[in-house]
C-alpha cells in the first residue's frame, strides 16, 4: 500500500516555538520556531517512508465553530508575537523543502487532515498523521495511525484504547463528556476521564447515556442532566469535519500531494536570511555564509537537549568567539562604599547620556519610596546602589538620605542627559524624596509606543523583541501573588544584577529607538509624547480637590434609589431575588417570565446571557430588564465613584491623584487610572452630580474648555470636502448644514428632527455606522436610513472618496496616519475573515480622526502649560478628559484664563478649518459646563 503522511503543522509550530531556545536571525528577528520545524521535517523524512504528504496549518480568522459558538477557544491567549512573526518564514521553508502545504480558510487544520485521511483510506492508501493533538484519536482506523514524534508515541486502534480507555469510535463521545478546556468547550461538570469511560462502558455510547440520564445518581448525574441541552453542541464542536470541500485548495486531488524535490536555491536564500549556517552550507555544497544566527544571552547554550526531537544547535563559531573575548559580557557593580559612589558620580558627570531607574516600595507613584537606584553609562556596564534593603543578614548599605543628597545635583541638572523606561513614574518617586528630575531626553516606553503602538511596551518584551535578550523579571526575584515579597526583602546581590540589568537594557533600547525613529514619527515622539509626559506628571502631582461630604450624601441617595429599584424589580418578577445574580436573573427572565430567547447569546455553560447588551435588547419590550439596567447603572456609579473616591483621597494633600497612562490606546488617547476620571457617566443626572464633588478651593474656580466637534473638523481637513470646509469656515452649525444638504431644505427650514438625524449621520459615519445602526438609532426603516446615507455622500463626495482611499491605503500598508504622522496599525485589515476585516476597515476610517484629536489635545496641554509657566500664573492644569482640559484657577486670573485658554487651544495646530474651544467656569467641574 502507498502511504500518505499528514503533518499537523499548527500543532508542531507551537511545540517547536516553545521547545527551542530564543534564536535570532542576523538582523535580530526570532527564528527558533522555524529552526525547530526544519529539524522536525528532516526527521520525518529520515525515519518514515511515504509516497504522498501534506503539511496542514490553521488559516487566520474564524472558523465555522466560532459561528456555532462565539466562545469557542475564547480562553486561548493570542498567538505570541514572536511566533506570529515567524509564520511566513515557516511556510516558505516548508514549501521550498518539497512538502505540499494546505491552509484552508473557515475550517481548522484538524478538519483538513480528517478529510484527507478519510479520502485516502477510501482510496486504499495507508495514512499516518503526525500530531500531538488528542482530538485526532477519533480519526484512527485500521488504515489511519497517529504518530507523535515528540514522544515517539504510536497510536493505532489498540493504542487509542490503551491510552484513553475507549476505542477510536467512542473518542468523540468521550471528549464531549469531559469537555476541552483548551478550546473552551464545556463538558459535563465534574465528569473526568474515569467517569466518562465508566459511563461509556456501561451504556455503550453518548446517545444511550443521554437516554438514561434520569437514572444516573449523585452530583455528577445532576450535572449530566443540567448539560443535556449543551451536549449536542459540544459534540458538534469536538467532531472533526471529514467532508471539507478541498476542490479549490487541492484541484488535482490526492495526486496533488506527491512529495516534491527540495528547491535548493530557494532554501539557500531562506537559510542565509534566517542565519542557519549549517543548513545553508548543505544547500550550497560547503559555501561559507557571512552571517550567523544570534542567540539571546540568557537562552540555552548550544548542545542542550530540548526534547527528543529538538536539540539546540551548537553555538556558531562567531558567537563562541564573541562569548570568549567578552564582547557580550556584562559588567555590573553593586555600590556599597563611599569610594564606589564617588567613582560612579564621576562617571555620571562625564557620560553623554545615563540610563536611570529606581527600585521602590510600591507601584503607587504617590506613595512609593526608594529602595535603590541603578545607572548605566554604556552598553553592558551598569551599577546598582542599594539604599533600603532590610532583610536579616543584609549587608551594610550607604545611608539613603545622604546618598540621595549627593545624587540630587546631578538628578536636577537639566544639562545632564538621562533616559529610562516610563520615567514619569520615577519622577514621582524622586519627588516623594524632594528631588525634581530634569534632563530627560529619551524614554524607551514612549519611543516604542510611537514606533509600534499595537505592540506591548514593557521592558521585558522590548528587550526580547529588539535586543534578543531574555531579561530577569520582577516576579523571578520577588515571587507572585500572596507569596510575593517587597523589593527591600530581596538579597542585595540578586537585586543588584536585576536592577543593573534594567538600566543596561534600557540604555540599549533607547539607543536602538534613536536609530529607528525618524521623520514624522520622531516629531510625534519628541514634540508630543516626551513633553506631554512632563505635563502629565505635574497634573498628577497636583491632583484634584474632592468634596468628601457631598460624595457621602450622593452615596446615601444612590443607595435609596437602588432600594426602590430593587422593590420595583421584585414586583415585576413576582418574587424577591438577588439582582446581582446572573443565574437567578436568567431563571426569572427566561424561565418564570418566559421571555423569548431568540437571538439571545449563550454563556459558556450553555445558559442564556444577562449581560448589558442582552438587557438593552430586551429592555425595548420588557420592563424588568430596563429596571435591572437602571439598578446596575446606579450600583456602578456608587461603587466606582461615590463610595470609592473618598477612599482615594491622599491624607497628605487632601486630593485625588489619578495616573494618566500614555502607552495604552493605539489611537494615542490617554487613559486615566486609579481613579478613572474619564469614564464618569454624564448622560444621566446621577452621573453629572458626581462632577459636582470635583471642586475648587476657596478663592479659586474650576475652568473647563473643550474642543467643539473636533473629529468632524478633522474629517473636513482630511477629506478636503468642499461642502464641509465651507460650513466650518463660515461658522455654521455643521449638523444644521448637513441636514439642509441631506434633506434639500434651506438652513432656516431645518427641523429639530432633521438636525438630530444629521447629527447621527455625521458622527455615525465617523465610527463606521451602517444603515442598520442608523435606523436603530433614529427608529426609522433601514431603507430610509440608507437613503439618508446615500444623500449624505452625494452632498459630501469628498468624504466618500476619503473613506475609500483610506481603506485602500490601510490594506496596502497595514496602518493609517494622523495629521501629524502618528501611525495607527490595523493588524486585522488583511484578514480573510470578513467580519474582522470589516471591523478593521471601520477602524481605518475612525482612527485618523481619533488619533489626530488625541494629538491635538496633547499639543494643547503642552501649549497651555508653557503659557502658565512662562507668564508665572498660579493656575494649574488638573485634568484631561478626551477633548476637554480642566484647570484650577484663582479668582484673580479667571477672566484672563477664560479669554486666553480657548485661544491657545484653537492655535495648537493649523488645519484647513478653524478650531474652536468652548470655555466655562464655576465652583465645581459640573458648574463649569
Amino acid at each position: 500500500m502507498k502511504t500518505l503522511l499528514l503533518i499537523d503543522g499548527s500543532s508542531y509550530l507551537y511545540r517547536a516555538f516553545h521547545a527551542m531556545p530564543d534564536l535570532r536571525s542576523p538582523d535580530g528577528r526570532p527564528v527558533g520556531a522555524v529552526y525547530g520545524m526544519v529539524n522536525m521535517l528532516r526527521r520525518l523524512e529520515k525515519e518514515l517512508e511515504f509516497d504522498y504528504s501534506a503539511c496542514v496549518f490553521d488559516a487566520k480568522g474564524k472558523t465555522f465553530r466560532d459561528d456555532l459558538y462565539p466562545e469557542y477557544k475564547a480562553n486561548r491567549p493570542s498567538m505570541p508575537e514572536e511566533l506570529a512573526s515567524q509564520i511566513t518564514a515557516v511556510h516558505d521553508v516548508v514549501q521550498a523543502s518539497g512538502w505540499p502545504m494546505l491552509v484552508v480558510p473557515g475550517v481548522e487544520a484538524d478538519d483538513v487532515i480528517g478529510t484527507l485521511a478519510r479520502s485516502a483510506a477510501a482510496a486504499g492508501i495507508k495514512v499516518v498523521v503526525s500530531t500531538g493533538d488528542k482530538d485526532m484519536a477519533q480519526l484512527v482506523t485500521p488504515d489511519v495511525t497517529l504518530v507523535n514524534t515528540m514522544t515517539n508515541e504510536l497510536l493505532d486502534e489498540a493504542g487509542v484504547k490503551e491510552k484513553f480507555g475507549v476505542p477510536p469510535t467512542l473518542i468523540i463521545d468521550y471528549l464531549t463528556l469531559i469537555g476541552d478546556k483548551v478550546d473552551n468547550v464545556p463538558g459535563v461538570d465534574k465528569c473526568g476521564p474515569k467517569t466518562a469511560v465508566k459511563w461509556l462502558e456501561e451504556y455503550g455510547n453518548l446517545d444511550a447515556i443521554v437516554a438514561q440520564a434520569g437514572g444516573i445518581g449523585g452530583k455528577v448525574g445532576e450535572n449530566l442532566r443540567a448539560a443535556l441541552d449543551w451536549l449536542p453542541m459540544g459534540k458538534r464542536l469536538i467532531t472533526i469535519d471529514c467532508e471539507v470541500d478541498l476542490t479549490t485548495d487541492l484541484p488535482h486531488g490526492l495526486p496533488g500531494l506527491q512529495h516534491g524535490q527540495k528547491d535548493k536555491p530557494r532554501l539557500a536564500e531562506l537559510f542565509k536570511d534566517l542565519g542557519f549556517r549549517t543548513f545553508y552550507r548543505e544547500m550550497t555544497e560547503g559555501e561559507e555564509m557571512p552571517a550567523v544566527a544570534q542567540r539571546s544571552a540568557d537562552a540555552p547554550r548550544g548542545g542542550e537537549a530540548q526534547g527528543d526531537m529538538f536539540a539546540a544547535p551548537a553555538a556558531e563559531p562567531a558567537l563562541q568567539a564573541a562569548l570568549s573575548d567578552g564582547a557580550l559580557a556584562r559588567h555590573y557593580e553593586t555600590i556599597l562604599t563611599e569610594a564606589q559612589l564617588d567613582g560612579w558620580l564621576a562617571k555620571l558627570a562625564a557620560a553623554e547620556v545615563v540610563s536611570f531607574d529606581t527600585e521602590t516600595t510600591s507601584l503607587d507613584p504617590m506613595q512609593a519610596r526608594i529602595v535603590g537606584v541603578s545607572f548605566s553609562v554604556e552598553a553592558g556596564h551598569a551599577a546598582y546602589l542599594p539604599l533600603a534593603h532590610h532583610y536579616a543578614g543584609a549587608p551594610e548599605q550607604l545611608p539613603l538620605d545622604a546618598s540621595l543628597a549627593r545624587l540630587k545635583p546631578w538628578l536636577e541638572d537639566a544639562g545632564k542627559k538621562k533616559c529610562g523606561q516610563n520615567l514619569k513614574y520615577d519622577c514621582h518617586v524622586l519627588a516623594n524624596h524632594g528631588i525634581a528630575l530634569r534632563g530627560v531626553v529619551d524614554d524607551s516606553m514612549l519611543a516604542s509606543y510611537v514606533l509600534e503602538s499595537h505592540q506591548r511596551h514593557n521592558m521585558d518584551d522590548l528587550a526580547r523583541r529588539h535586543l534578543g535578550e531574555n531579561t530577569v523579571s520582577y516576579e523571578d526575584i520577588c515571587g507572585k501573588g500572596a507569596k510575593q515579597i517587597g523589593f527591600g526583602e530581596v538579597d542585595v546581590d540578586i537585586a543588584g544584577n536585576y536592577s543593573a540589568e534594567d538600566a543596561d537594557i534600557t540604555l540599549r533600547l533607547n539607543q536602538y529607538f534613536a536609530r529607528e525613529l525618524s521623520g514624522d514619527l520622531e516629531k510625534v515622539y519628541r514634540d508630543i509624547e516626551l513633553p506631554v509626559a512632563e505635563v502629565l506628571f505635574k497634573m498628577e502631582r497636583h491632583g484634584v480637590l474632592i468634596d468628601r461630604d457631598k460624595l457621602a450624601a450622593q452615596s446615601h441617595q444612590l443607595g435609596s434609589q437602588m432600594l426602590q429599584l430593587e422593590q420595583r424589580a421584585y414586583e415585576l418578577a413576582g418574587q424577591p431575588f438577588n439582582l446581582n445574580s446572573p443565574k437567578q436573573l436568567q431563571e426569572i427572565l427566561f424561565g418564570k417570565l418566559a421571555i423569548p430567547t431568540k437571538g439571545v447569546k449563550k454563556t459558556p455553560s450553555g445558559g442564556y446571557s444577562t449581560d448589558e447588551s442582552v438587557l438593552e435588547q430586551l429592555a425595548l419590550d420588557h420592563p424588568l430588564p430596563k429596571c435591572i439596567l437602571e439598578y446596575r447603572g446606579l450600583a456602578k456609579l456608587k461603587s466606582t465613584y461615590t463610595d470609592k473616591l473618598p477612599a482615594l483621597i491622599y491624607p497628605q494633600t487632601g486630593r485625588v491623584h489619578t495616573t494618566y497612562a500614555q502607552a495604552v490606546a493605539i489611537t494615542g488617547r490617554l487613559a486615566s487610572n486609579d481613579p478613572n476620571l474619564q469614564n464618569i457617566p454624564v448622560r444621566t443626572a446621577e452621573g453629572r452630580r458626581v462632577r459636582e464633588a470635583f471642586i475648587a478651593p476657596a478663592g479659586w474656580r474650576i475652568v473647563s474648555a473643550d474642543y467643539s466637534q473636533i473629529e468632524l473638523r478633522i474629517m473636513a481637513h482630511l477629506s478636503d470636502d468642499e461642502g464641509m470646509l465651507k460650513a466650518f469656515a463660515s461658522g455654521e452649525d455643521i449638523h444644521r448644514a448637513t441636514a439642509a444638504e441631506v434633506f434639500g431644505v434651506e438652513l432656516a427650514a431645518v427641523t429639530s428632527d432633521q438636525r438630530r438625524a444629521a447629527k447621527a449621520i455625521n458622527f455615525g459615519l465617523i465610527y463606521g455606522m451602517s444603515a442598520f445602526g442608523l435606523a436603530a438609532q433614529l427608529d426609522i426603516e433601514r431603507s430610509a436610513a440608507q437613503q439618508y446615507i446615500d444623500r449624505y455622500f452625494m452632498r459630501y463626495p469628498g468624504v466618500a472618496e476619503y473613506m475609500q482611499t483610506t481603506r485602500e491605503k490601510a490594506r496596502e500598508q497595514g496602518y493609517v496616519e494622523t495629521v501629524f504622522g502618528r501611525r495607527l496599525y490595523l493588524p486585522d485589515i488583511k484578514l480573510s475573515n470578513p467580519g474582522r476585516r470589516a471591523g478593521a476597515e471601520r477602524a481605518a476610517i475612525n482612527a485618523p480622526m481619533q488619533g489626530t484629536a488625541a494629538d491635538l489635545i496633547k499639543l494643547a496641554m503642552i501649549a497651555v502649560q508653557d503659557w502658565l509657566e512662562r507668564d508665572g500664573l498660579q493656575s494649574k492644569l488638573i485634568m484631561q478628559v478626551h477633548d476637554e482640559l480642566v484647570l484650577e484657577v484663582p479668582d484673580a486670573e479667571l477672566e484672563l484664563v477664560k479669554r486666553r485658554l480657548p485661544e491657545i487651544m484653537a492655535g495648537a495646530a493649523e488645519l484647513k478649518v478653524p478650531l474652536l474651544a468652548e470655555v466655562g467656569a464655576g465652583a465645581s467641574w459640573e458648574a463649569a459646563h
